[in-house]
């Protein structure tokens, strides 16, 4: 009598390969992507310097100011810089990665969102990569260009915490702000002309973090600040980079917070952006 045989019990091929197609097809999304907009080069060259002008303006604005005054919220040159250089490193970051987030609204009352909810893949990786801007590259260059500048000429006396500090605090940042362009993007699926209310948060954060928060008085400073957080992309920072006293009285460990704030607006941004997508609504129903 012959025994039959028992094959193993083998996996569905598809599901096997799931992660790995899923990698691919985003790839595939970045690859096409770089191509179509690489295509004409001299126009590609000229938005890469051309978006370098956001960014360069933001420090010009601070020489500016520091043109007629020697002290800026009781900081000086030198010191603001090392703020300004991580929200420009920070931010153009996000902006890259992330800030295309803002086409959302739109993608909702004109119904594309729909299209991409029916296909096999996240709903954000997809709106992330369907138009990646890489002209920002340029951005992300000059405001790592300014950080490096200017720690290297604040004088700062460096430990190994502050090396660690000064590579961990600017990624902080980037998943800070990004998490700031997902979370008042999912405010379009409850009304999607919100586009101007996004911008006041995310531009009005730029331009927050690239001033010391001192200067600023009042409710306004304790709700970006502190009520939102935008206080821990630069200030906290650097002030843990310099060895400064906090003049408005938080501790030294402050200055090291920076990761675990940004972990926290990272949760809430995810829990504002499931919700948000449950709560949408298709433009055929």
């Amino acid at each position: 009598m012959v025994e039959p045989v028992v094959l193993p019990r083998q996996r569905p091929p598809g599901r096997a390969r799931r992660p790995s197609g899923r990698l691919a097809a985003y790839r595939a999304l970045l690859g096409a992507q770089a191509r179509s907009q690489a295509a004409y080069r001299t126009s590609f060259v000229v938005d890469l310097v051309g978006n370098v002008g956001a960014t360069v303006f933001d420090v010009v604005t601070v020489l500016v100011i520091f043109g007629v005054t020697r002290e800026l919220g009781g900081f000086t040159l030198r010191e603001t810089l090392v703020m300004v250089g991580l929200s420009a490193a920070a931010f153009a970051t996000a902006d890259l990665l992330v800030g295309n987030i803002e086409r959302l609204p739109r993608y909702v009352r004109t119904g594309l969102f729909d299209a991409v909810l029916l296909r096999p893949l996240g709903a954000l990786p997809q709106l992330l990569l369907m138009d990646l801007p890489l002209r920002k590259v340029s951005r992300v260059i000059f405001g790592v260009a300014v950080l490096v500048v200017a720690v290297g000429s604040a004088g700062i006396d460096w430990t190994p915490g502050r090396v660690a500090l000064v590579l961990v605090a600017p990624l902080a940042g980037v998943v800070f702000f990004g998490s700031v362009f997902v979370a008042t993007a999912t405010v379009s699926f409850y009304w999607t002309e919100s586009g101007e209310l996004a911008n006041s948060v995310t531009y009005g954060g730029r331009d927050f973090t690239s001033y010391p928060v001192t200067v600023f008085d009042g409710w306004f400073r304790a709700a970006f600040a502190y009520g939102m957080g935008f206080a821990f992309v630069s200030y906290q920072p650097a002030l843990a980079l310099l060895g400064r006293a906090d003049p408005l009285g938080l501790p030294a460990w402050a200055g090291w917070a920076a990761p675990a704030v940004a972990l926290v607006a990272a949760a809430l941004a995810a829990t504002a952006w499931r919700v948000g997508v449950r709560h949408y609504r298709s433009t055929g129903s």
